[in-house]
């Protein structure tokens, strides 16, 4: 395959009258790319819902909204669980296509960008993205069946998808951040995903109820072609030492395994291994969890409408900037580790309080409960950005998104196949049963710390007792 040259270096003139684009913020493209992202996850569930239930006779969507969904027959409804299982079956297939694919062209463009630069690598996979909206709308125009929709998740898969944002702009980070401010620095970025999710969910959910589908679907159109554009005009780029590499070849997957396998670094490989591991964990019970929100609200006995639903969805982005000011002020006191764990206690706690959920209020409590619950994935992030060196923080963050990718696969499978085969006896049990999983991350962070502790005092005690010159 012929060299894919990199983009000119910072460094070079630029004619008189022109200035070259300064900015050096990824943070409005990750914000543009949730909220086209961030409209679209649970409009498209919902439209779903609709299309499938008309096409199945269930045509009752009108009487949900308001009460129609509240007497005790409709948990026993049968053609209502039809629908239900179906919806979850098409999100299952939907996600599963999209991420397979990006499982792999991820971990070909984030290693690929240490060399030429993190710039390409926002620039394809936002127009990716805006690639698939225009799909969605198609099928909406056209009433081209749902299928479609995994075409577009496939395409927009190809060119690594939002994983690929994610990649490139937390190694954005990494490489304009110091080592003693990354992990703050990196829960900055996350609390742009909330901030992006909270305004998408809200305005999604009341413009669906006033407009319907068509005009919210425009506006992430719109959202991700602004992505593109600030990428590929706006931003600064931030790897300095750039130079010409083949896209098309094994060595990016070879500099991923190369993390975890490296001889050199005998002490990082198993903390890479387990610190990926707890990441893998919380992040599955995340994506898990967030698949079956929507589902779980329409269902009896909750029976939310749309405005509802976003409120909801709101709510549960919301947590990520209460966990930025909980990280912020509970760093001043703790260790990063101590603030991931209390992190997870509050995801356990919320997502008990949820699967137990029979009325609005109490829903709304268990969303109030997961105000720290994103804590714990920017220390993480941040431990594993510190373990490598300034020149693989793309193939970090490549393997990272990788393993977000599995998270989704493995979340779409287990919790999208468990909620229909549990709902005759707990419909809240997928919620428990992530609950559960996130005692194994909390086990894997509080044993590092512990480990790191007895090493730091054991080399701290050898070093103090032996002999000095004078």
């Amino acid at each position: 395959m012929a060299a894919m040259a990199a983009p000119p270096p910072a460094e070079s003139p630029v004619p008189p009258g022109r200035r070259r684009p300064s900015l050096l913020a990824v943070e409005p493209l990750l914000f543009l790319s949730t909220v086209s992202l961030g409209l679209q996850g649970p409009l498209a569930t919902q439209y779903l819902w609709d299309r499938l239930g008309a096409e199945h006779g269930y045509s009752d969507r009108n009487s949900t909204d308001s009460a129609g969904c509240g007497n005790g027959n409709a948990t026993a409804d049968p053609l209502r669980q039809e629908v239900e299982a179906l919806v979850s079956h098409w999100n299952l297939y939907i996600n599963l296509g999209g991420f397979f694919v990006g499982l792999f062209s991820v971990t070909l463009f984030g290693p690929w960008s240490d060399s030429v630069g993190r710039r390409p690598a926002l620039i394809l996979p936002a127009a990716g993205m805006a690639l698939q909206t225009a799909i969605y709308l198609l099928v909406m125009y056209l009433e081209l069946h749902v299928a479609f929709f995994l075409l577009g998740r496939i395409l927009s898969g190809l060119t690594g998808d939002y994983n690929l944002i994610l990649a490139s702009c937390f190694s954005y980070v990494a490489d304009t951040s110091e080592r003693r401010a990354r992990t703050f620095r990196v829960a900055v970025l996350e609390a742009c995903l909330g901030t992006a999710g909270m305004v998408a969910s809200i305005g999604g959910g009341q413009w669906r109820k006033a407009q319907g589908y068509i005009n919210p679907f425009w506006l992430a159109f719109a959202a991700s072609l602004a992505a593109t554009l600030y990428a590929a005009f706006f931003l600064r780029e931030s790897v300095k030492q750039k130079k010409a590499a083949k896209l098309f070849t094994l060595g990016h997957y070879k500099a991923v395994y190369r993390l975890y396998m490296a001889p050199e670094h005998p002490s990082s490989r198993w903390k890479l291994a387990l610190y990926s591991l707890a990441f893998f964990v919380i992040v599955t019970v995340h994506f898990g969890a967030k698949d079956l929100y929507v589902l779980y609200e329409l269902g009896f006995p909750l029976c939310w409408a749309s405005d509802l639903i976003g409120y909801g969805s709101a709510a549960s982005y919301l947590a990520y900037l209460s966990s930025l000011a909980g990280l912020r002020l509970l760093q001043l006191c703790l260790e990063d580790t101590w603030v991931a764990e209390m992190g997870l206690i509050s995801n356990i706690a919320g997502l008990v309080v949820m699967s137990l959920a029979t009325t609005t209020p109490l829903m709304f409590t268990g969303y109030g409960i997961l105000f720290l619950s994103m804590a714990a994935t920017p220390v993480i992030r941040s431990k594993l950005s510190k373990l490598v060196s300034a020149t693989e923080q793309g193939a970090l963050f490549a393997s990272v998104a990788c393993v977000e990718g599995l998270c989704s696969l493995v979340a779409t499978g287990v919790f999208n196949s468990l909620y229909p085969a549990t709902l005759h006896f707990m419909r809240g049990f997928p919620f428990l049963f992530g609950a559960i999983l996130l005692l194994i991350p909390a086990v894997i962070l509080g044993w590092i710390q512990i480990w790191d502790s007895k090493h730091d005092y054991n080399h701290f005690q050898d070093a103090s007792l032996s002999p000095t010159k004078d």
